[in-house]
């Protein structure tokens, strides 16, 4: 087990903990337009920086999906949270992914937000090229934000999102966790897990597409859900807040109840609007209250 300690910020209070972890282009920050809203009375939640980003952007690294899992699991312990729930955007996606696996008596759910596969995300070699010059080139990080949201996202918004990524990473932990995330394959360590997993994507991002969590998620494990939101790309904390805080956190809630809030094998399609009336078929309101937040 790592002796590093992940760098976290805890909100709410609740008796449901969840560690969440965000994905390659960006640090815990990502998950910034859901803390409002959260519901701290029933849940308590610790956002992460992985090694090379936000607070820990200046760590050696190994910057690897199997260390970052371990770390997550020294946070946990840290915290003293014997259960917990685990959330992942993208990359992060891979990451929870491992850590249930490697403590699968330890988590209670897991959710994944437009999640890379366990077996990896091969590349074509014209998509590797983009993806490893993002390391130094912001035009590249750019391009794979406009593609992966479907070219709908306004000019400031993509520059908005360019700086804070190129702000709040290292560019030489950033090329490395690309090797990491694309490259990995333990999904024979994740088949048939009985762990509850509610896999989560944008309609408008078509890397990481519902067919793609059919063909990989959805196999994998045993009590699997599959959720699509049909406003978002790849970003749907940006993209669709409340709709994405919904369906998470029903999916959450229906731990304390009878089994999966959809049922096993179950695909929800979340209704378009503002959000407020998003997840008609996901189950009851999501609640209030974020709470405060700590920084760790």
């Amino acid at each position: 087990m790592s002796s590093f300690v992940l760098p976290h910020a805890l909100h709410g209070s609740g008796p449901h903990k969840v560690i969440a972890v965000h994905g390659w282009l960006a640090d815990r920050s990502a998950y910034d337009p859901l803390l409002p809203d959260l519901d701290g009375r029933s849940f308590q939640y610790a956002f992460v920086d992985l090694r090379g980003y936000g607070k820990a952007v200046t760590d050696e690294g190994p910057f690897t999906t199997e260390r970052a899992a371990e770390d997550v699991r020294a946070l946990a312990s840290q915290l003293g949270w014997k259960r917990y729930s685990l959330i992942g955007h993208s990359m992060g996606g891979s990451i929870v992914q491992r850590a249930a696996a490697a403590a699968p008596e330890q988590v209670r759910r897991i959710v994944g937000v437009s999640p890379v596969p366990a077996s990896g995300l091969p590349l074509p070699p014209e998509a590797w090229e983009l993806f490893a010059g993002a390391a130094e080139n912001p035009e590249n990080r750019r391009a794979i934000m406009d593609n992966t949201t479907g070219g709908t996202r306004p000019d400031a918004w993509l520059d908005r999102m360019v700086r804070r990524s190129l702000a709040r990473s290292d560019a030489r932990a950033f090329r490395a966790w690309l090797d990491s995330w694309a490259k990995d394959d333990f999904h024979t360590e994740v088949a048939g897990s009985a762990v509850p997993a509610l896999a989560v994507v944008g309609a408008l991002d078509p890397a990481l597409s519902a067919e793609v969590q059919r063909q990989t998620w959805m196999r994998w494990y045993v009590n699997a859900e599959l959720a699509e939101l049909p406003s978002a790309g790849h970003y749907a904390m940006d993209e669709d807040p409340l709709g994405l805080l919904r369906i998470v956190e029903d999916f959450l809630r229906a731990d304390e109840t009878e089994g999966p809030s959809a049922g096993a094998g179950a695909s929800v399609t979340v209704a378009a609007g503002d959000g407020a009336e998003a997840g008609a078929r996901a189950g009851a309101g999501a609640g209030t209250g974020a709470g405060a937040g700590a920084d760790a």
